[in-house]
Order: C-alpha cells, then structure tokens, then sequence
C-alpha cells in the first residue's frame, strides 16, 4: 500500500521527525499513523544517546508567570531546527520545563553544575547527621550517597521529579522528548524571580 505525501506531513506534524524517517515509519507500519509514531518513538530512544553531541543552536526562549505574580522563570531550550521549534509538542515541553522551575526551586540544570565547594559542605554535614544517629561506619557511604542523590533531586533540574508525574524524572521527560522528536534537546539556562527574594 503507498503512503500519500500528506500521511508524511502529517506525521512529520506529530512527531517532528524527518520527511524519510516517516515514511519508512508508514511504510513498516502499514500506513497505521499511530503505529507508525509509536516506531519512530521507540528508534528515538535507543538513538538519544547518540544525538547528545550533535549542535542544538535553534530551539525558545520562554517565560512563565505563577498565579498572582509572585514568580516567575525565563528559560532557554534548545534544538537543532527552527522546525522543532515550532512544534507544539516542543513548546509545551518548554512551558513545562518553566513551570517546574517555578515549582521546585532548582539551584542547577545537572549534577555535575554543583560546584565542588557546596557538594562537600553537604557531604560533610550528612557525615556528622549520620554519625549522630549512631550509623554503623561499615555502612556510611552508602547511607551518605543515598543522602546525596536527595540533595540532588532537590537543587538540580534533571534530577527532580516532574510536578506534572512525580513518577517521572525530569531528565526521563527530556530523554523521552528528545526521542520523539529525534533532534538533540538542551536545557541551556534558567532565571527564576521570586518577589521580595535577594538575588
């Protein structure tokens, strides 16, 4: 069965995958859209690894203001086709993105932004927690980097939960995105105002 130029749109639409890859998509799929997405998606993943070092220049710069105006988040994502960055999908993922800023407070985008001054003030103070609460020495690295990887979840984007799914990391979310649309995505930067907050 052939697989007409607007069925390729259409996808191409959706997904925000290349003219070809949807067609080959369609093709597998029979010319099933849904089961052609669903392929695409899972192509994306296995190849996210792969697209991380490829050039992400294009992409939005977005705000976001929480009810009332006390806060307010300026954040740039990027992606590699100013078509990606239309795309729906990509911009609600940004929106998204600044509303779990707004939400969580976070310090830095990954855990390796944490300057090593702040990651060792904590570990030496869940060093002392520990050792208070009478944890055996035996087992205290493992209690000290279980304690760590919350401080993380805490101050740093991609290891916070999402506030839309708690079940889901935002790293995961980003990961996911970058699946479906089959370009590199980066999180570049971030403001966060809080009124009255020092900056």
């Amino acid at each position: 069965m052939g697989t007409s130029v607007e069925e390729i749109k259409d996808l191409r639409e959706k997904t925000g995958c290349g003219m070809m890859d949807c067609k080959q998509a369609l093709k597998e799929a029979d010319g099933d859209a849904e089961k052609a997405g669903d392929l695409l998606r899972k192509k994306g993943l296995a190849s996210a690894a792969r697209r991380a070092g490829r050039t992400a220049a294009q992409g939005l710069v977005d705000s976001y203001l929480h009810v009332g105006g006390k806060i307010g988040v300026l954040v740039e994502i990027n992606c590699e086709s100013d078509f990606v960055a239309r795309n729906n999908e990509f911009q609600a993922f940004v929106k998204n993105i600044a509303m779990q800023i707004a939400a969580s407070n976070p310090q830095y985008i990954t855990r390796e932004e944490v300057p090593e001054a702040v990651l060792q003030r904590e570990k030496d103070i869940l060093q002392t927690q520990a050792k208070e609460e009478g944890k055996p020495a035996a087992a205290m690295a493992k209690i000290i980097e279980g304690r760590l990887n919350k401080f993380y979840s805490e101050i740093c984007l991609l290891e916070q939960p999402f506030i839309k799914d708690p079940k889901l990391i935002v790293r995961d979310l980003l990961a996911d995105m970058v699946a479906k649309i089959g370009e590199n995505i980066v999180i570049r930067r971030f403001n966060r105002y809080q009124l009255g907050e020092n900056s």
